[in-house]
């Protein structure tokens, strides 16, 4: 290869390994677990993939067919990440409903059965004339649900008049940049002497050097993955709505036990009622009148009145970290906040009684 051949391999591979770097950390190391993490993690997985077979099979076409299937195989999930990326972001979906978890379970054992069945190494042809056609319309569809699923924030994106927040200019270039990709990879195919087939390969590099470079100078990044920010407002949810929220949290606080978790966060606690946490804190707040702190120390100190009536051969201690708290003082001035008195007074009178 000459030079310039060789800067675009290096450019084009290391867009690739990146990606796959920035997957995982999507994965595992964002401060905040939201869905949409691990959907642009899987989409980032997924278009690396593609974009490495790209890169190696242009620059080496004598590489075995295995690494085409492994590809193409890899392209038949771009469309539905970026799909439920965009619609965990839209509707604040924090637990995966069964339905999506169905849905990408039906591509992946269809796109590995067609494989084991009909390899690409013995079928060629039947891969490139048929199934390749199959895969890039998925991937057109899921384009085309994806426009509509963010129509309003790419109108405000192209609009002089209407002013975008960092989310939705984020959600907007991720969006668009996927577009581009797909684009480049259908004209390639299509013949088109304007795109080339390492075309795709460079746009993915762009992208991903762009989305690196949003990370490291932007000191808040959480904002980046709330599409609708935080819903800072003083109106009530409805009654009948309230009534529902609020027997579910009963329930799920109660049966799963989840305030003996020292731990639990309001991201945790709205994950398990399928609600977004920004919903469950402005519920607590303004039905309730209470912060989510409070709300789950009712439920320890609760918990922690019952032990104290029915043992007396626990520590006031030892009751505290059961029920929750994470320090012997933090468990007392709790205490004391929920009932009028101490926990040692309480011990005593339960005694006397």
């Amino acid at each position: 290869m000459d030079t310039g051949k060789e800067l675009l391999f290096f450019f084009s591979a290391l867009g690739a390994f990146n990606g796959i770097i920035l997957g995982v950390y999507f994965f595992f190391f964002t401060r905040k677990k939201y869905l949409t993490n691990y959907f642009l993690g899987a989409l980032l997985f997924a278009l690396s993939i593609r974009i490495g077979k790209s890169v190696f099979v242009y620059f080496h076409p004598e590489l075995p067919k295995m690494y085409l299937q492994l590809g193409l195989t890899a392209c038949f999930f771009i469309g539905p990440c970026l799909y439920y990326f965009l619609k965990s972001a839209v509707e604040e979906v924090n637990v995966m409903p069964k339905s999506w978890k169905l849905i990408l379970v039906f591509w992946a054992v269809l796109i590995v059965a067609f494989g084991i069945e009909f390899p690409y190494e013995d079928y060629p042809d039947l891969w490139r004339q048929y199934f390749i056609k199959v895969i890039y319309f998925q991937w057109f569809v899921y384009i085309a649900f994806s426009t509509l699923l963010i129509e309003n924030v790419l109108r405000k994106i192209f609009s002089s008049k209407e002013k975008t927040t960092p989310a939705e200019m984020w959600f907007g270039m991720l969006f668009l940049g996927n577009f581009l990709l797909f684009l480049f990879y259908f004209l390639s195919i299509m013949g088109a002497s304007a795109a080339t087939y390492i075309s795709g390969a460079v746009v993915f590099s762009f992208i991903l050097y762009l989305i690196i470079s949003i990370l490291l100078y932007r000191k808040k990044t959480d904002d980046l993955f709330l599409l609708n920010g935080p819903k800072i407002s003083g109106k009530k949810i409805e009654s009948e709505e309230a009534l529902i929220l609020s027997e579910k949290l009963e329930n799920i606080m109660t049966e799963k036990s989840l305030y003996k978790n020292p731990n639990l966060s309001l991201q945790d606690l709205s994950q398990e009622i399928n609600i977004s946490s920004h919903q469950l804190s402005q519920f607590l707040n303004n039905n309730l009148g209470k912060n989510f702190t409070s709300f789950v120390n009712e439920f320890r100190i609760n918990e922690a009145c019952r032990i104290i009536t029915s043992n007396d051969k626990l520590t006031l201690e030892s009751v505290g970290y059961d029920v929750g708290f994470n320090s012997k003082s933090t468990f007392f001035a709790a205490f004391k906040k929920h009932t009028g008195t101490t926990p040692l007074n309480y011990q005593l009178q339960a005694l006397q009684t």
